[in-house]
């Protein structure tokens, strides 16, 4: 059994890439309140803040900074969100066996930022994501984003990321969206 160890840095600020297992589900948009309630109770049990958050149908990108119990956090609001949809999936034998849901991959994907422009790269990453998977036209345009909260904080213009390469590896397939 593959022995996965993550590093634990108290006050360090992580990027965590969270998928479905199925990429060409919309789950996690079509279902975006069930969403919001599971990291909602998740934050009253356990709390943290996030700095940046971006959710696309098939994937999420969070930064929550300082928090060093992340495996927990994400495991409830996984567990929470499954807990509302309905039993549609196809399960194969594996997860049967383990009682598991086929909503989620089972691990996720973080990144442990090293100073403030990576911190900074990883910020406008999560916003620039929707437009780089040609979801939306402009960054604003997508509603299930902390850059609206950003724009009303005046940490960034409303018109922000029209012409913005994205450059580095930040967990996730590095082609465009395809269509179905």
């Amino acid at each position: 059994m593959p022995n996965y160890r993550r590093a634990s840095i108290p006050g360090g600020c992580w990027f965590f890439t969270v998928n479905l297992l199925d990429r060409r589900q919309t789950l996690l948009v079509d279902h975006i309140a069930a969403l919001r309630e599971a990291i909602i109770a998740t934050r009253r049990d356990y709390p943290f803040v996030i700095d940046a958050f971006v959710v696309l149908p098939d994937h999420l990108h969070a930064m929550p900074p300082g928090d060093s119990d992340f495996s927990t956090r994400w495991r409830l609001i996984k567990s929470r969100f499954v807990k509302t949809l309905p039993r549609r999936e196809t399960l194969d034998s594996v997860r049967i066996a383990r009682n598991e849901r086929g909503i989620w991959q089972r691990r996720f994907w973080e990144h442990l930022i090293r100073d403030e422009a990576d911190y900074a790269r990883h910020v406008e990453y999560c916003y620039i994501n929707p437009l780089k998977h040609r979801y939306v036209a402009r960054v604003s345009d997508w509603p299930h984003s902390s850059f609206h909260r950003d724009v009303r904080g005046g940490l960034f213009p409303h018109d922000w990321g029209g012409d913005v390469t994205t450059i580095g590896d930040f967990g996730e397939r590095s082609a465009v969206r395809e269509d179905p």
